[in-house]
């Protein structure tokens, strides 16, 4: 793993975890401006789909949240999409966002501030 702050240590070990326990293709987890920690998995059902950053960005702003300022994206693709990059720059706080993406378990390959 590369030379991650604790806090996002923290979100590997929560997406890592979030992803496994479902066996969902990726597993994500954010920080909010606010330093809260959430974590969500891919949702894939027939009439609703969503990655994990979708779902977890979702439940940030679902409790309150005004912004995030780190996410960890775990999965088998191993990179964050389009669609979820423009989702975290959306909600991202003033300084933009710091994003590491990895495979799914957790050996992150890719850090960018968006």
């Amino acid at each position: 793993m590369p030379d991650l702050s604790a806090e996002d240590k923290k979100l590997v070990t929560l997406a890592r975890a979030t992803r496994a326990r479902i066996q969902a293709a990726e597993g994500a987890a954010v920080r909010d401006t606010d330093g809260r920690t959430y974590a969500a998995a891919t949702v894939d059902l027939a009439a609703l789909r969503l990655s994990a950053v979708q779902a977890v960005v979702a439940m940030a702003v679902a409790s309150g949240s005004t912004g995030v300022e780190a996410c960890v994206v775990l999965g088998e693709a191993g990179a964050l999409t389009e669609g979820d990059a423009a989702v975290l720059k959306d909600f991202s706080g003033a300084s933009g966002v710091l994003v590491h993406t990895g495979d799914a378990r957790g050996a992150i390959a890719d850090t960018a501030q968006l």
